[in-house]
């Protein structure tokens, strides 16, 4: 028998029952026929999984109002009440008020650009930029220290 791949450690308990629920519903994407041509899905989903696991959910394990301005404040993108909502109802076509993790993939996968995939394009060039330091580190005056 095969040994079971080990998990990954971090992330705390709390999330296992998440991370099971999302990895179903992963499971359901690559089995749909409507993203068959999509390439590298298996992939793309894991990193959906990860970045929809960083918002801070609400106790129904989805994407709420605030967990879309905390993301955002964290970006350094911060968006009013109402531009918030109008992200959400952009992602779940005006029928919820919190982003699902169909919704959140069928975004990410999907051909019109919303709001969000924009966010996590963003957010992974930040990452992206931080990871390859050109050069020597900047000297940092003392007025610069946060």
């Amino acid at each position: 028998a095969m040994a079971a791949p080990r998990r990954p450690s971090g992330g705390g308990l709390r999330r296992a029952p998440q991370d099971g629920r999302l990895e179903e519903i992963n499971k359901e994407f690559l089995c749909d026929p409507k993203f068959s041509d999509e390439k590298d899905l298996e992939e793309k989903l894991a990193v959906f999984k990860e970045k929809y696991m960083e918002f801070d959910l609400n106790n129904q394990g989805e994407i709420d109002l605030m967990s879309v301005k905390r993301m955002m404040e964290k970006l350094g993108a911060p968006k009013t009440h109402l531009e918030l909502k109008k992200m959400i109802s952009e992602v779940t076509g005006g029928v919820s008020d919190t982003i699902s993790y169909q919704d959140f993939v069928n975004v990410m996968l999907g051909k019109r650009s919303a709001v969000l995939k924009l966010v996590m394009m963003f957010e992974g060039k930040a990452n992206e930029s931080n990871l390859k330091p050109s050069g020597p580190p900047p000297e940092r005056d003392i007025a610069s220290l946060p």
